[in-house]
């Protein structure tokens, strides 16, 4: 008797503390479920005590309690918690969503009052690369993409596509995509797996791929997490370099911005990567730059003025080897004699590929040190049509946008062909389209109507894509209604409710997402 008020008493005080600290908590939990839970044979342990850290994200925007927490050791804890949940049926409310690094932005790796699974707990497997003609590796869906990079450089290896940011989990960015500027090439992380292990909304526990399991393995690259948990990845890998060319320009002229980079994602003989940035009105930004970056012209770069200026970043990289260099050096200006950047503002560095690749964690750290990181962040991601990048560009930057202090802004282009048309990804139909990503932060010290001016700036900027026929789509969608759901998907949709009601027919699993919400009949008679 005590245990069970001592226990109500600590889900009274999460939820108190939940809304005392201006979160939103949806449900109060079951106190049935640890009864219901508690009898399961497990090699991990569950947690209904200290649940508010699975309420929250990197979006810092919406807290929803679960009613418990599993930290797995093995993929069996997690088959083992969803088929109880599934042979439970559709009279318990329990739902399932697996938690990676807690960087979703709007709760959607969140259950409200069911159980959230800690992936990072399922590490143990360990990361096995395998070399040869076709090298790959073998990684834990719960473990973080800059520990699988460090595991592979021990051979000489690395994936091919990235992230900005390594310190996701792989079944993390393969529920979405995972873009960054090596996608033009290699295409998302989705469209380099050879193979996944993935529990479904039955606990059922399946290998899958092209060959094996084929609508599964389709169904969940991409999927949102609706159609099973993804617990282990094979990963295509290729030759590491040592090194990487790092270099930065700015244009004034958004179509000669634009153009070069379309330019180069369709040469032959063109940069590793290559990613674009929008600058509204900064001030001393070349000399901001200079703390990792060395000019090519110090002089003419001391006296280039951004202040009050739209003006656009075109970022590329070269990898080489050390032994490599001269001729590395040689291609880079045969790459930049052909681009139309104002020539006073060429910046460059040399570093190692793994630091080029974790190089947003360094940021993080001076973020955390500041207090600045673990704040709201309403970012919004979206894929416009290279025919409309214009339009999008001349409303947008300048108007809606009149500065980008509050964040950076992406906007690189991407190829389709890239993209393994069978995943549940959504993209524009043009062969070219755009990554713009509005990446705020609104940090409730300086100002309290930085949020609610974020997202104002984002409603206007959706609501000038429907209105003015953009055919965009969301990347890391976010939408409440199924309505919404069913217009982003278009023709796709009944595919994917039918692959929904194959692997998860209850609606289980990531409630966090809103796109099926679990239908609870009474068990009553």
């Amino acid at each position: 008797m005590h245990c069970l008020l001592r226990q109500h008493s600590v889900v009274f005080l999460e939820l108190f503390l939940v809304l005392v600290l201006g979160g939103i908590a949806m449900h109060v939990s079951d106190p049935d479920v640890p009864s219901s839970l508690d009898a399961l044979r497990l090699e991990g342990n569950l947690s209904f005590h200290d649940v508010s850290l699975a309420a929250k994200d990197f979006g810092n925007r919406f807290r929803f309690l679960p009613s418990a927490i599993l930290h797995p050791v093995s993929v069996s804890d997690i088959a083992v918690i969803i088929k109880h949940v599934f042979q439970m049926g559709p009279s318990s409310k329990l739902t399932v969503a697996a938690r990676g690094h807690g960087h979703s932005l709007q709760g959607q790796a969140q259950a409200d009052g069911g159980v959230v699974i800690h992936m990072e707990s399922l590490r143990g497997g360990g990361t096995r690369v395998h070399a040869g003609e076709r090298p790959y590796v073998d990684a834990s869906g719960g473990e973080l993409w800059i520990n699988v990079l460090l595991e592979c450089l021990k051979h000489g290896l690395a994936p091919k596509s990235w992230t900005d940011y390594l310190h996701l989990t792989i079944g993390g960015t393969l529920s979405n995509a995972g873009i960054s500027g090596q996608a033009f090439r290699h295409g998302p992380q989705i469209s380099n797996v050879h193979q996944l292990e993935i529990v479904t909304g039955k606990g059922e526990l399946l290998t899958c791929s092209t060959e094996e399991n084929a609508a599964l393995f389709h169904a969940a690259l991409g999927g949102l997490g609706q159609f099973g948990v993804i617990t282990g990845a094979r990963i295509a890998l290729e030759p590491a370099p040592e090194m990487v060319k790092w270099i930065r320009v700015l244009y004034s002229d958004f179509s000669s911005f634009t153009e070069d980079q379309e330019m180069l994602i369709s040469a032959r003989e063109t940069f590793d990567y290559i990613e674009g940035f929008v600058i509204i009105n900064r001030t001393g930004l070349l000399n901001n730059w200079r703390s990792s970056f060395n000019p090519q012209d110090p002089v003419q770069a001391s006296r280039f003025d951004s202040d009050g200026r739209i003006l656009f970043c075109l970022e590329m990289t070269k990898n080489f080897n050390r032994d490599e260099a001269d001729v590395m050096h040689q291609r880079v200006e045969a790459l930049l004699s052909r681009l139309r950047y104002i020539p006073s503002t060429l910046f460059q560095s040399e570093v190692t590929y793994l630091e080029f690749l974790d190089r947003v964690h360094v940021s993080e750290v001076k973020l955390r040190s500041k207090g600045l990181w673990e704040v709201p962040h309403p970012w919004l991601n979206l894929l416009i049509p290279r025919t409309r990048i214009k339009d999008f560009a001349e409303e947008v930057f300048g108007k809606i946008l009149t500065d980008s202090n509050n964040g950076p802004i992406l906007l690189y282009p991407l190829h389709r062909s890239k993209w393994d048309n069978r995943t549940s990804a959504v993209i524009p139909d043009e062969e070219v389209f755009y990554l713009v990503a509005f990446l705020s932060s609104a940090p409730s010290s300086s100002d309290h109507d930085n949020l609610e001016r974020a997202l104002k700036q984002n409603d206007k900027i959706l609501d000038f894509c429907n209105k003015a026929g953009i055919q965009m789509k969301q990347y890391l969608p976010h939408y409440t209604t199924q309505e919404e759901w069913k217009a982003h998907f278009g023709d796709r949709w009944e595919l994917f409710a039918h692959r929904k009601g194959i692997y998860d027919p209850l609606s289980i699993l990531a409630p966090g997402q809103r796109i099926f919400r679990k239908v609870v009949r009474s068990s009553r008679r």
